[in-house]
């Protein structure tokens, strides 16, 4: 499978939901180490994320059903951590909100679990059934504040395996969706615009690049350097946003779990370099640090929330 199928909206959703159900998964096993650490001195954090999916349509020949599909992402503000950073709308797990909002994603009431993909969530374990749903709301509540994308405007194709970040303590639960129609995004302040990216520039080697970045903090004649596997996308107006990191391997993961996808050699490829200021870790830090803070502080509230 590769490319071709890209053009086939009903046959490209039907593989997708056939291949995310049967894929292998850690929700409930990191879900149990995550509830571990919540009497400990290193909080680990859980966030839920949507992957989104979208059929744009050629309206040049709106008759012939002809289109694309693309990524939905985020470009992170100048307001929160990793600014300019491409991400999937989603954030952390709110742990008295999302098991009271749970309900509605599963009862029905929010039509999103529905067909195929629902039958092949249901036949999972329950705790997993239990996790995956849970991060599907917080992920969809996220995505709400974030975008203003109703939850009433996507439909669940599946899960995908966690992707967790050491360094920062944070393990992300990935969940992939399909946007059926266009909708008037408004942003909040985490959110600068959202780009789209089509999923067949994926298989452009040319695309593919290697993104150096450089913490260098001049007041101490000091810098840390790290080169990470990005994907290179130019906009219509010739701009270029750069995807990396933890958004650049969710989606690598889905195209080889739905497409049998092989990520080019990057030996070779173009090189990016970037210069951060101390302070982009520092944020991200800073931001962990007051998340690990608040979980001390309400350690026995989180412990007594059933289900979490």
């Amino acid at each position: 499978m590769g490319p071709a199928l890209l053009s086939q909206k009903d046959k490209f959703l039907e593989i997708a939901v056939k291949k995310l159900g049967g894929i292998p998964l850690d929700f409930s096993e990191r879900m149990q180490f995550i509830k571990e650490t919540l009497g400990t001195g290193e909080v680990h954090q859980a966030a839920g994320v949507l992957l989104l999916l979208h059929f744009r349509k050629n309206h040049e020949r709106p008759e012939k059903q002809e289109g694309e599909f693309t990524f939905q992402l985020i470009k992170r503000s100048a307001a929160v951590a990793q600014p300019g950073d491409l991400s999937c709308p989603g954030g952390f797990l709110q742990r008295f909100l999302d098991p009271l909002l749970r309900p509605f994603v599963t009862s029905g009431f929010v039509p999103i679990l529905r067909g195929d993909a629902l039958t092949y969530a249901r036949k999972r374990d329950a705790e997993t059934f239990r996790v995956m749903t849970l991060f599907l709301t917080n992920a969809l509540r996220e995505s709400w504040e974030e975008i203003k994308l109703s939850p009433w405007n996507v439909i669940f194709l599946g899960p995908l395996p966690t992707y967790s970040l050491t360094l920062y303590r944070r393990t992300i639960f990935p969940l992939v969706g399909f946007v059926k129609n266009p909708w008037p995004i408004r942003l909040n302040s985490e959110a600068d615009r959202v780009v789209e990216i089509p999923l067949k520039s994926f298989f452009e080697e040319g695309n593919y690049g290697l993104y150096t970045v450089e913490v260098s903090d001049q007041s101490r004649s000091n810098c840390e350097e790290s080169s990470y596997p990005c994907f290179i996308h130019k906009d219509d107006k010739g701009g270029e946003e750069i995807l990396w990191g933890a958004t650049f391997n969710i989606i690598v993961n889905f195209l080889q779990a739905v497409l049998d996808y092989k990520l080019p050699d990057m030996h070779a490829k173009k090189m990016i370099k970037m210069t951060r200021h101390p302070r982009y870790l520092e944020m991200i830090r800073s931001n962990m640090e007051k998340r690990n803070n608040f979980c001390k502080e309400r350690d026995h509230e989180c412990r007594s929330i059933q289900g979490v």
